[in-house]
């Protein structure tokens, strides 16, 4: 099962020598949207009225497998879309319908499946693997579009920014990721934002924290970093913000975790001479590799002593959670400042 990424993508779209079956899926919504369209104005040489025929997930497949089945209409190609169509959870026959239209689907179509709402796991569920199978016995692709490095995203920024009159430094254009997150359809309206706000001229760190929007993933973020940091205070206050957004404790105490597994990473890491690329691969962090980069500061806050009492307190807060005896905020509470105490309160 071979899956390919944006950069095989773009050979097919540049050439515009595309297979008869897309089965696309990812985390970046921005990018999926954009190919499916760029396919489509490709694939759909004739009248839209006739040759571009979308489905969402509450259409009939039988409508499906007669669009795939109709001739183009005076073109040489027509498009056919299926989108967030749940087969995981769909009838027996329904799924078989499925398997037909993709085994079917022939040279003069383009038939594009798209999860944008619905997450695939292509690893382990049977459903999933067979429609991947089957698609790729067909001449079809699969496509898997996540968030682009950190380092494409941000020259896209750096860019964007100059064609609208703005100079964006690298480092505050990785800064507005770190805030506002990779989702591209997001980070641009973000910049649209930014630019109308200086008009001309430099976009700096101070103008970024005034405009931009803050991710629930940034807050949870700062949260971890504030207490790591020694800033007991400015984590609590961040902490009574999550609690007004209401979001969810275990996600928190989640979020919390997953950083001081990121620093365990690092940290052991380091100590068996590894780099930063070697810990990534080792546990597929992909375009994420740039967390890693950032735990190297936090390191020196940290012993074995540190960690290992860290993980007990978060360890202890997810039990009590769990639990429903207590009072969430208050475990919370107690957790912050247990996790501050473990670094900071013998020193």
């Amino acid at each position: 099962m071979a899956i390919i990424g944006e950069e095989m993508l773009i050979k097919d779209v540049r050439s515009k020598r595309l297979s008869n079956i897309y089965f696309i899926f990812g985390n970046d919504s921005y990018l999926k949207q954009y190919y499916c369209d760029k396919i489509s104005s490709i694939a759909c040489t004739g009248d839209p009225f006739f040759n571009l025929q979308k489905f969402d997930n509450n259409s009939s497949l039988q409508d499906v497998y007669d669009a795939i089945k109709q001739y183009p209409m005076m073109a040489d190609s027509k498009y056919v879309s299926l989108e967030d169509y749940d087969f995981a959870k769909c009838e027996k026959g329904d799924f078989e319908k499925l398997c037909t239209i993709i085994s079917e689907t022939s040279d003069g179509c383009v038939f594009v499946l798209k999860f944008d709402a619905i997450t695939l796991d292509i690893k382990k569920d049977s459903r999933t693997k067979k429609l991947i199978s089957l698609a790729c016995k067909n001449g079809g692709k699969v496509v898997e579009l996540n968030h682009r490095p950190i380092g494409q995203t941000s020259n896209m920024l750096v860019k964007g920014a100059l064609k609208r009159g703005c100079n964006l430094s690298e480092s505050n254009a990785r800064y507005i990721i770190e805030k506002s997150g990779e989702d591209i359809s997001l980070l641009k309206n973000e910049l649209d934002k930014l630019c109308a706000f200086v008009k001309s001229g430099e976009i700096t760190k101070e103008i970024i924290d005034k405009v931009c929007v803050k991710t629930v993933e940034s807050s949870l973020y700062d949260f971890a970093t504030f207490i790591i940091s020694g800033k007991l205070q400015d984590a609590l206050k961040i902490l009574d913000d999550m609690f007004f957004m209401r979001i969810e404790p275990l996600v928190i105490l989640h979020s919390v975790s997953s950083v001081y597994l990121d620093i365990y990473r690092v940290y052991e890491g380091q100590k068996s001479n590894k780099s930063i690329d070697d810990i990534a691969s080792d546990f597929d962090y992909g375009s994420r590799k740039f967390i890693l980069n950032k735990t190297i500061p936090k390191l020196k806050n940290f012993n074995i002593r540190k960690l290992s009492d860290s993980f007990s307190i978060l360890l202890n807060c997810d039990k009590a959670l769990k639990s429903f005896s207590g009072n969430e905020r208050l475990c919370l509470e107690k957790m912050t400042v247990d996790l501050f105490n473990a670094l900071w309160g013998n020193t």
